[in-house]
């Protein structure tokens, strides 16, 4: 495929520009800042016209896309005003999708966020393994705007029937670098805020080409995470440490992930490949 990654120059998604290269398809990645290089167009995201031009043709670089990747973003609360934040990552997401579907592009995954399952749990989770079932429990700004992206993806598939928008649900994006300080074993609230989870980014890529393989028309979403926890900590004596009222309605393994990816298993045919318990 002829494929579109906003996000380029990001943790996740140099990652993933690379990981789908090595599969084979032609990727253009768009940022703010990168390398200059014939496969990569330095675009302002929160201008819709460069959104459309850049989208539809860069001079001899690319001529169109069959799928757009989009991980663009401020990439977490905290790191600029909460309304700097707001009018960045939400204007940025309206128009690569408006534009994308304006133009004919009909295949969309982008980075939603672990934060909408309620993040940091500081008030505890419904239940654990949290999965993709209860509703969106944003606790920041950052969060908000994952939850109304969705609920825009939502209503594009609803007028758009051939469109297929995924929204992947990415825990906390590790590099194999970032290993050197797990285990987090001292103190579990350390962690507490994701259910002490994470993703590499090898896995996270593996996830986007997945749904870039398999998703149908419309919408869906997906929790990717590790298949295992940052700790070597039981889960049981996590649990009964940190939230010890929080029903257990899944099975869950002594280190195995508390944020459900069985529904990605499932339907997008993902299996965690990378583990920080390999790289020690």
């Amino acid at each position: 495929m002829r494929i579109a990654v906003t996000g380029s120059s990001g943790k996740l998604g140099s990652v993933v520009a690379r990981e789908l290269r090595a599969a084979g398809h032609r990727v253009v990645g768009f940022d703010r800042v990168g390398a200059r290089d014939r496969d990569f167009v330095q675009v302002d995201l929160t201008d819709y016209g460069q959104v459309v031009d850049a989208l539809t043709a860069v001079g001899d670089t690319h001529d169109g896309f069959d799928a757009l990747v989009h991980l663009a973003a401020i990439p977490a609360p905290g790191l600029a005003p909460d309304v700097a934040t707001f009018h960045n990552n939400i204007a940025t997401t309206f128009n690569v999708f408006w534009a994308a579907t304006r133009i004919g592009i009909d295949r969309i995954v982008y980075a939603s966020s672990e934060t909408v399952l309620g993040l940091p749990f500081d008030v505890p989770p419904p239940y654990v393994p949290v999965d993709e079932e209860y509703p969106a429990r944003p606790e920041s700004v950052y969060s908000l705007v994952k939850h109304l992206e969705e609920q825009l993806a939502i209503e594009l598939v609803r007028w758009n029937p051939t469109l297929s928008i995924t929204a992947l649900r990415f825990s906390n994006v590790m590099w194999p670098e970032d290993y050197a300080a797990f285990p987090y074993d001292a103190d579990p609230r350390d962690r507490k805020w994701n259910l002490w989870g994470y993703i590499d980014a090898r896995d996270g890529a593996q996830a986007v080409a997945r749904a870039l393989e398999t998703a149908p028309a419309g919408f869906d979403r997906f929790i990717i995470a590790a298949a295992d926890t940052v700790t070597t900590r039981p889960n049981a004596e996590l649990l009964a440490e940190v939230f010890p009222d929080v029903p257990v309605t899944g099975e869950v393994g002594e280190n195995t992930t508390l944020l459900s990816i069985d529904k990605a298993r499932r339907l997008l045919g993902y299996e965690p490949a990378h583990s920080w318990r390999d790289e020690k």
